[in-house]
């Protein structure tokens, strides 16, 4: 594990806080972070016992074909399967049985593009209590309607969820209602922690928990936990590489000038006081790597999760950033922490995994323009066993002979070994292929 700083950092984006920034912009000067709010073992087991009643004590079962396929003893831990579909409930429940009558009465309110707002949504109805949410304009629809039906107050402000944030907490109308951070509030970090304790319970001789990092409130609340009843285990953390926060968080000791570089999202100040002398180490992981995680629990699991909740899984799959070989026959617990997806969005997170599974293949090829051309290569591409998943042809934009086109196929296969009996299959019908990806210089190839 990295050094790390005598007083936490906190690195903040002016663009949006979802665990895959593409939508980043240079980052404002970050105001001086309040002083950190300490969070104890005890503020995790007390929560254990407060939120028991409120929330689903998801399985936590072993996987027979991820672990033949990591080589370990994969334990999903089945956060997706809560009622709003995310491990959120567990922190929003524990905030929300904390307020003081008087606050309970005046409401909360907070910053959320989706899985905070719900739990808070859902709980707050259960428990009578005015609840808020701040949404950027761009949320999910899907999300912002379930919000509405649990009988939230939706407010949808600004692009991004910076921006909704700053309305919700300096907005007038909003005075006297509570702010409650969806990763750094302390309570939402021993309520996530409680996880942690029920993995214990569940798989009691555990030997690595992998957790997904996006704000560290849920590391932070598993390494509490784990971490003070057995230190032995070890706790890894994985985020994307697009956005690195709470590793940018640790190299910015050596960096000072790191975080005004970089626009990620914001680590919780508290969150990471927790987490950084607790985390063995923290590993990024790639879009591809994601991507195959969610079709793996598809087609292995029957499980929908959405990207980031399967981040952990993502590292250990073959080809990712974790050592395999050194976590070889090992008891691994992974949190799978979320499942809300769009249907949409998982349709192409799939395709992804498919073309990184090698099981979809593109090329470009030259074909005659005259009766049977295309068929013909139809019936190479069927003979092969391969099944067209989508085809385009281009007249105009050619500078080749008259009679010929273009044709642009993506086609299925079940692997690499398939895909080049396919080429080879092609060629040797006399077609002249672009193959797989296009050069970044050959613009007009795709």
């Amino acid at each position: 594990m990295s050094p790390v700083p005598s007083e936490p950092v906190a690195l903040s984006c002016t663009a949006c806080n979802r665990k895959a920034c593409t939508n980043r912009s240079p980052p404002s000067p970050s105001p001086t972070p309040p002083p950190v709010q300490p969070v104890t073992f005890e503020d995790v087991s007390t929560a254990m016992y407060r939120i028991r009643d409120g929330i689903v004590r998801t399985p936590c079962l072993r996987s027979h074909f991820l672990s033949e396929l990591c080589q370990a003893d994969i334990y999903l831990k089945q956060e997706f399967t809560q009622f709003t579909g995310s491990f959120k409930e567990r922190g929003a429940r524990n905030a929300l049985m904390k307020l003081t009558a008087e606050e309970k009465r005046r409401g909360v309110i907070a910053a959320s593009a989706g899985n905070h707002a719900l739990a808070l949504a859902w709980h707050g109805r259960q428990m009578g209590i005015p609840v808020t949410v701040c949404m950027p304009v761009l949320a999910p629809m899907t999300k912002v309607s379930k919000c509405k039906v649990f009988g939230a107050n939706v407010v949808q402000h600004g692009m991004h969820i910076i921006e909704a944030k700053d309305h919700a907490q300096s907005a007038p109308e909003f005075e006297g209602m509570k702010y409650i951070n969806g990763y750094d509030h302390p309570d939402i970090i021993a309520g996530a922690g409680t996880m942690g304790m029920e993995i214990l319970e569940q798989v009691p001789n555990v030997e690595v928990v992998v957790v997904p990092v996006g704000g560290a409130g849920l590391i932070a609340g598993i390494a509490l936990a784990v971490k003070t009843l057995r230190p032995d285990v070890k706790v890894i953390g994985v985020e994307p590489e697009f956005c690195p926060s709470y590793t940018a968080a640790l190299e910015a000791i050596t960096t000072p000038t790191l975080a005004d570089g970089l626009a990620v999202p914001m680590v919780g100040h508290n969150a990471f006081a927790v987490a950084k002398n607790l985390v063995d180490s923290v590993h990024l992981v790639t879009e591809r790597c994601v991507a195959l995680a969610v079709l793996r629990l598809v087609e292995m699991e029957k499980y929908v999760v959405e990207g980031g909740g399967c981040a952990g899984l993502a590292a250990l799959l073959p080809g990712g950033s974790l050592d395999i070989a050194s976590l070889k026959g090992k008891k691994i617990v992974v949190p799978l922490c979320g499942g809300n997806i769009d249907v949409p969005v998982l349709g192409r997170v799939i395709d992804r995994g498919l073309a990184a599974d090698s099981r979809l293949v593109r090329f470009i090829t030259p074909v005659s323009d005259r009766p049977g051309g295309i068929a013909t290569l139809a019936r190479i591409i069927s003979d092969s066993g391969g099944s067209i998943r989508d085809i385009y042809h281009e007249r105009a934009w050619l500078h080749t002979h008259m009679d010929q086109v273009q044709i642009k196929c993506v086609v299925e296969v079940t692997g690499k070994d398939h895909q080049q009996l396919l080429h080879d299959n092609l060629e040797s019908a006399g077609f002249s292929l672009i193959w797989g990806k296009a050069s970044s210089n050959s613009v007009d190839a795709w």
